[in-house]
């Protein structure tokens, strides 16, 4: 699979993940605009591959001449939970003064980090995982996306499936399909396919249900902003999940680039929290399924407390709060 975003000389592609699984589309974005907007709609998501869109974002600032710092922030403020994104963007305006060859040489050299980074730290995991659950074929359990898509190129908690998957050490996946956008059944469920992974799509609700039934070995989930007690933001959902695997003692493991530690966080409650349009929970496929002014508490995170997690995994190992 190519880059979910890469560089072409001039423009930003990305993956857009607002149309899988029915089109496979490659976006370019010229401008710092364009880029925002994929962020926001989230054509373009995942705390790593935002990692590499916010530095990107610096890049396209650089070309247009403009108040290169100003159009910056817009880049870092485009979705406020995920730390990768201001990172991404700190480090390549940190390159500013040795001119605009210098910041792309940065932002390119983000691209080329990640996928070797997510490789190691889903690696580390993947003996994480089979460490707590024996070296047997294993029955997963996924929420939203942190596979390839999120990134860009590999997986972080997907990656561990991959790793696992050429073990020989994978029965199947249960796949969250992760409301109200669908990332479970729309992206992990087609990366899955792609890689020839047996799984199965269920409700979020089904979640509980499933581990009262025997039928999960280890919970893998991504991250969007890890606090320095170990606290950890992701996608609306994370938090129920570890109190029922925590309930039927089962691992609840969180892999993660460590760019996604934020050490400056003390812990979660600090963490902004990104809520999202109420659009996205009051209809579906452009029909209303709820009544005509009914309100909305649509989060798009939530913020899972580091004693109901039983290992959060970087590329350096596992994370000692």
């Amino acid at each position: 699979m190519r880059r979910t975003i890469d560089w072409t000389g001039d423009a930003v592609t990305i993956i857009d993940q607002t149309v899988l699984p029915a089109e496979y589309r490659v976006l370019e974005l010229r401008t710092v605009g364009d880029l925002v907007g994929a962020i926001q709609r989230l054509a373009v998501r995942g705390a790593p591959a935002l990692g590499a869109a916010g530095a990107l974002g610096v890049v396209l600032a650089t070309r247009a001449k403009g108040d290169v710092e100003a159009e910056a922030r817009r880049v870092a403020e485009a979705r406020p939970t995920a730390v990768n994104l201001s990172w991404g963007v700190s480090r390549a305006l940190a390159k500013l003064p040795e001119g605009p060859d210098a910041v792309l040489a940065e932002a390119l050299a983000i691209l080329d980090e990640d996928e070797r980074i997510n490789h190691e730290a889903s690696r580390l995991a993947a003996e994480v995982v089979l460490a707590h659950c024996g070296r047997r074929p294993l029955r997963l359990l996924s929420h939203c996306n942190a596979g390839h898509l999120a990134t860009v190129a590999w997986g972080s908690a997907l990656g561990v499936v991959w790793h696992l998957q050429t073990y020989g050490l994978v029965e199947s996946v249960l796949v969250d399909e992760t409301r109200p956008l669908l990332q479970g059944a729309r992206l992990t469920a087609w990366e899955l396919a792609e890689a020839g992974v047996p799984y199965r799509i269920q409700p979020d609700g089904a979640a509980a249900a499933a581990m009262s039934r025997g039928l999960v070995d280890c919970v893998l989930v991504g991250a969007d902003r890890i606090a320095a007690n170990g606290d950890v933001a992701n996608k609306i959902g994370t938090y129920g999940l570890a109190i029922a695997a925590k309930h039927h003692g089962i691992p609840f493991v969180v892999v993660a680039p460590s760019s996604t530690v934020d050490t400056a966080m003390p812990d979660g409650a600090g963490i902004v929290i990104e809520e999202r349009d109420p659009d996205e929970v009051l209809s579906f496929g452009g029909t209303l399924v709820a009544p005509e002014g009914a309100e909305v508490f649509n989060p798009a995170f939530d913020v899972t407390p580091h004693e109901l997690i039983t290992a959060v995994v970087t590329e350096k190992g596992v994370l000692r709060p």
